[in-house]
C-alpha cells in the first residue's frame, strides 16, 4: 500500500490586484490556451514568486565585494 502525501493548504487572505492592457491580458490568455493552464491565477502566482525567489537566490550578501572575488 502506498503512502498517501499529505497536502498541507495555506489560506490566502491578502489580495493583490493589477491592471493589464488589451495586448498584456491578450498574450496571457492565449499562452494559457496554447500550453493549457486552466487556473491563471494560480500561474500567475507561482511565476512571480519563481522570479522572486531566483532574485533573492542570486542576490545574497556575501562576505566579499564581487570584484574583490574574481581576482
Amino acid at each position: 500500500m502506498a503512502k498517501q502525501k499529505k497536502v498541507i493548504r495555506v489560506k490566502r487572505s491578502k489580495r493583490v490586484q493589477f491592471s493589464l492592457n488589451d495586448k498584456e491580458h491578450d498574450l496571457i490568455c492565449s499562452y494559457a490556451k496554447k500550453y493549457k493552464i486552466e487556473n491563471r491565477s494560480r500561474w500567475i502566482r507561482e511565476t512571480i514568486m519563481a522570479h522572486i525567489l531566483k532574485s533573492l537566490d542570486q542576490d545574497y550578501p556575501t562576505l566579499f565585494a564581487e570584484n574583490e572575488m574574481r581576482r
